[in-house]
């Protein structure tokens, strides 16, 4: 088959491999789209090297969706079999240690251990392949509402609910989010799907105008100090909850700073580099500031709301490439070509 071979980083070919084989509770799914996240060029550029991938060579990507075509040893006796379509995750926790019996298995205390956990497309082989193998622990079943294009939007869109339950957005809050990227969008959709009276995002350039064409409240930071043009806006409180999308050291800071008192802030973008936050402040006010780290059952959740409209997923595809061009759909992606947010790739 074909995959996407990364040798070393930022050295990468498509090329023939082996195809894999599903062992037991697995499934070989024939992969029909996997869409490019941001992630991804990260771990293409050894930027996390030794732990997104532990080694090279490897094959990244986990935003995809296909087809089934061959399950595993005992695979059956949970429904699945051949010719199910499905969206695919990248955890595949234990199911053993105390936070995957509480449901959390995203911090799985087994994490790194391959032999009993699975981040795929992290540090287990991904999906930029003509087929993948993934444990049932990490695929769903898709509506037939839903092409696969949508559905390899499913994984980023499971996140981004799960960055707003982090959030604790409650029905009529405020919530300001950095970042007008793919997540920052999706975050946004979850946050108006879930309650939210009003939500704010925060960016700059072509990317910000396509937030305004989805009918959402802007703040453009390159026209003056974002945290002054929040409060203003919200009658000098600040908002309830701030979700920071951008990965950015000052825009975790500027969420901090805009919190009303006794707010709260989830962070699912990832800084490269240390942040230095008001701790007096978050103190004295009561912030909160928390991470979030992928989904913890929200796939089959955020479905209803794709397929109801609620979470526009399609309006963020804006190209697609077969996986022979993977080179130039990682270049359009990383410079934002023509406006790119969710680049789909087709093996």
């Amino acid at each position: 088959m074909e995959a996407l071979v990364v040798e070393s980083p930022g050295r990468f070919e498509v090329r023939e491999v082996e195809v894999p084989r599903p062992g037991r509770l697995e499934v070989l799914s024939r992969v029909r789209a996997v869409a490019i996240c941001g992630t991804d060029p990260h771990i293409i550029k050894g930027d996390f090297q030794g732990f997104w991938p532990k080694a090279f060579p490897f094959t990244p990507g986990h935003e995809w969706s296909g087809d089934v075509i061959a399950v595993g040893e005992g695979a059956e006796h949970f429904g699945w079999a051949v010719g199910d379509r499905v969206a695919g995750t990248s955890h595949a926790g234990c199911g053993v240690c105390r936070k995957c019996v509480e449901g959390r298995y995203n911090v799985c205390e087994n994490y790194g251990r391959e032999s009993v956990h699975r981040q795929y497309g992290h540090y287990t082989q991904g999906c930029y392949a003509t087929y993948v193998v993934h444990s049932i622990k990490s695929v769903f079943k898709i509506p037939d509402q839903l092409g696969y294009e949508e559905a390899a939007v499913l994984d980023p869109a499971a996140i981004a609910l799960h960055t707003v339950r982090r959030g604790g957005v409650q029905a009529g809050d405020s919530v300001a989010i950095t970042g007008p990227g793919v997540m920052g969008i999706l975050v946004a959709e979850c946050a108006k799907a879930t309650g939210a009276g009003r939500v704010i995002v925060l960016g700059r350039g072509a990317r910000l105008s396509k937030v305004r064409e989805l009918g959402y409240e802007t703040v453009d930071v390159s026209r003056g100090d974002p945290v002054a043009a929040v409060r203003e806006i919200t009658g000098g409180l600040g908002v309830e909850v701030a979700l920071e999308c951008a990965g950015a050291p000052e825009s975790l800071q500027w969420c901090v700073a805009m919190l009303r008192r006794g707010g709260r802030c989830a962070v699912v973008g990832i800084p490269l580099s240390g942040v230095a936050l008001p701790i007096q402040k978050m103190v004295l006010d009561e912030l909160e500031v928390v991470g979030v780290r992928a989904s913890a059952g929200e796939m089959t959740q955020v479905m209803p709301l794709v397929v109801d409209g609620r979470i526009r997923v399609g309006a963020l595809i804006t190209h697609r490439y077969a996986l022979r061009d993977f080179a130039e759909a990682y270049r359009v992606f990383t410079e934002r070509v023509d406006g790119a947010l969710k680049v789909i790739v087709q093996p």
